[in-house]
């Protein structure tokens, strides 16, 4: 027979053995959201599925929400982060940049929603998506605007996706007629750029 302390000891084993869900929040704009699509072909359904497939544990949460700047997302932050977050995928400023905010305050904004998430739950690993704005915003804009993200990502220790839409900016094949949003098979490939740089960031 195992005595209490053996079984104490089997049952610890096996707790420690057992993989925890990690949760994946995606926190962004109609990109994450997946304007025009259904939700099940946004990317970010597309990666809990190809990461369950892996045997990942994991949970994903989509909380894009169409037309969102980096000032509503700080607004609506609070309430996003009721649930622990294993990894936190930040994808906000491109209407910012269609918009020709302020560059300063769209880089507070971003700070400051990653300031909340550290603050909230330290362990959580920040994961920052590059964006890009069409060169008519002028030259200065456009380079001051790229530049930002990998500056955040460095500042914060953050892991940074270069560009979100790498291989499906500027193909028509891969984008809905207003020729920002992309189709279902452009969020298959957007799937594919994030899931190379998230899946290491996993517990195995």
């Amino acid at each position: 027979m195992v005595g209490y302390k053996g079984l104490f000891i089997l049952l610890f084993a096996l707790f420690q053995a057992t993989p925890k869900t990690q949760t994946i929040l995606f926190f962004g704009d109609s990109l994450t959201a997946g304007y025009g699509l259904s939700t099940e072909e946004a990317f970010p359904n597309l990666i809990e599925k190809q990461l369950l497939k892996k045997g990942k544990k994991v949970k994903v949460v989509n909380a894009g929400l169409s037309g969102e700047t980096s000032a509503g997302g700080l607004s609506r932050l609070d309430w996003i982060l009721k649930q622990p977050v294993e990894v936190f995928v930040l994808e906000l400023g491109a209407n910012d940049g269609l918009r020709g905010l302020p560059l300063d305050q769209t880089r507070n904004n971003l700070q400051a929603i990653i300031d909340k998430v550290k603050k909230k739950y330290p362990q959580t690993k920040i994961v920052l998506a590059g964006m890009m704005v069409p060169p008519n915003m002028g030259k200065e804009y456009t380079t001051s605007f790229q530049k930002l993200f990998p500056e955040l990502a460095k500042k914060n220790n953050a892991t940074l996706i270069p560009f979100l839409l790498d291989g499906v900016a500027g193909d028509a094949k891969l984008n809905q007629a207003d020729g920002i949003h992309p189709t279902a098979e452009g969020h298959t490939i957007v799937a594919g750029t994030i899931l190379k740089v998230i899946e290491p960031l996993l517990a195995r």
